[in-house]
């Protein structure tokens, strides 16, 4: 076996390594066979090529991933890679525009869970009836923190 092949299995155990750490992220056949292929190739190199020519390929497979990894995980690598949106938003904001007594209708099943529509403005219910049909009309009976109750009118 030519060094050309161990080093392109080498190659494609790094590479395979990456694959684990970017796109299938935990323990994988991915990482776990790109660890096997690069020992593999170590191996293969020591086994078909001498000592001399082993430690050559130990030697660039340390170093190869030794710089691939500070490549990956310098900061502008990840923030390439990485969602840079931001929620603006507060949990409460809605729940600040309503109070207890005001009338509203279902918009889903409350089972007993389900949607609401309270000043034009659709939000997350919760009965103390039990089950409540969509396009019934309802009412706020408490707000407690981000959740509100309501019953049937």
């Amino acid at each position: 076996m030519s060094l050309a092949i161990i080093g392109l299995i080498v190659l494609f155990g790094l590479f395979l390594i990456f694959v684990e750490f970017l796109i299938i992220p935990g323990i994988t056949i991915a990482g776990v066979g790109g660890g096997l292929l690069m020992i593999g190739g170590v191996v293969g190199a020591y086994y078909y090529h001498g000592n001399e020519a082993g430690n050559y390929m130990l030697l660039g497979t340390i170093v190869a991933n030794i710089i691939s990894f500070y490549f990956l995980f310098k900061k502008k690598t990840w923030n390439k890679m990485g969602l840079e949106a931001e929620i603006d938003s507060r949990v409460n904001t809605l729940e600040m525009e309503l109070n207890i007594g005001d009338i509203g209708e279902s918009v889903s099943r409350l089972v007993p869970t389900g949607k609401a529509r309270f000043k034009d403005k659709i939000c997350e219910v919760q009965s103390i009836n039990g089950l409540i049909d969509p396009r019934t009309e309802i009412e706020i009976t408490s707000i407690n923190s981000n959740k509100i109750f309501v019953k049937i009118k």
